[in-house]
Formats: C-alpha cells, structure tokens, sequence
C-alpha cells in the first residue's frame, strides 16, 4: 500500500502549513469517533520540511471507508476546517 498524500490543508494556522500545503513528513488522522487531523498544531514556530507534502501515515476512524487496517487507501487527501476542528475533509463514512 502507498502512502496517500496531503494535496491540500486550509489549515493555514498550523505550524506544518505553507501556502496551504503541509510539510509535516506524515500526519495521523483522527480516532475512533473523528476524522481530525492529530498532526495540527497551532505555533508560531514554523514544522516540518520544507521539501516534504505529508502523507497520511496512520488513520484511526474505524468508520471511514478509505480505512483498511488504520491505513489510509485514499489516493490523496484534504484536511481543513470542519466547525472549530481541523479535519480530513476526505473521510467518507463506510
């Protein structure tokens, strides 16, 4: 299985965010009851490589149907703005 990537994060507050990109190496998405992003992080300190777009490495919403054994099978993913939470917008429910 290949690791999906993040093509976009209008998370642009997160420390890993530049240009709406994220430079985190991987990210971890959510937990049993939510798609959220684990990754984000709100700092003025700027994260992650430059070089990098994060992919997904651990998904943890049982629920989702792009989760095949807490792996992402998405081909690529969005995360932003859900309400106050800062999610995968690509979760889709099983």
């Amino acid at each position: 299985m290949k690791m999906p990537r993040v093509f976009a994060c209008d998370a642009t507050e997160c420390a890993y965010n530049k240009d709406q990109q994220c430079h985190a190496l991987a990210i971890t998405v959510g937990d049993t009851k939510a798609a959220q992003c684990d990754t984000f992080w709100q700092s003025s300190e700027q994260g992650g490589d430059p070089d990098a777009i994060a992919g997904v490495g651990a998904c943890h919403v049982s629920d989702c149907q792009y989760n095949k054994h807490l792996e992402c099978s998405a081909p690529s993913v969005k995360i932003g703005h859900c309400g106050q939470e800062v999610d995968c917008l690509t979760f889709s429910s099983k």
